[in-house]
């Protein structure tokens, strides 16, 4: 795998692990950040289901969920052929700040700099939103809602 075709993202959020955790794990609470539809079982080969804009469904299997600290997961879009379904990783680490939480994101396995490019943008944007949803606040209606 090239090094240049993993995204890589810190944020620091202003909140517990747990908080953060529960956010990225809990269906109903994906949905205050991000997506419309979501079907989750964070444990070894659970299901990762998203519907992220409205218009398109991210799918794969969590490989690893170690609660309140990691959490990896296959991930790609249904009906892709660049990026199928559980084609590339996703794993996330959270890292218990005075302040919050250090959040680690990195997503390896994709095909092309245009697609780790495309999926920098979207993780930019979906955490940022989690990190408002994390601090209480709400992110407000999804400006992406409906992209493809």
């Amino acid at each position: 795998m090239q090094e240049s075709l993993v995204v890589r993202r810190e944020t620091h959020i202003a909140a517990p692990p747990a908080a953060v955790f529960a956010l990225l794990t809990d269906p109903e609470k994906i949905l205050r950040w991000m997506g419309t539809e979501a079907e989750i079982e964070p444990q070894p080969e659970g299901l990762y289901l998203v519907n992220v804009t409205g218009a398109r469904f991210a799918r794969g299997s969590f490989r690893e969920v170690v609660p309140v600290h990691r959490l990896a997961y296959s991930f790609g879009w249904e009906g892709s052929e660049v990026v199928p379904p559980g084609s590339s990783l996703v794993e996330i680490d959270l890292i218990e700040q005075p302040d919050g939480t250090l959040l680690r994101l990195t997503h390896s396995g994709l095909p092309s700099a245009e697609q780790c490019a495309g999926h920098a943008e979207g993780w930019a944007h979906y955490l940022d939103r989690l990190a408002e949803a994390a601090a209480g606040r709400n992110p407000g209606p999804d400006p992406w809602h409906g992209r493809t």
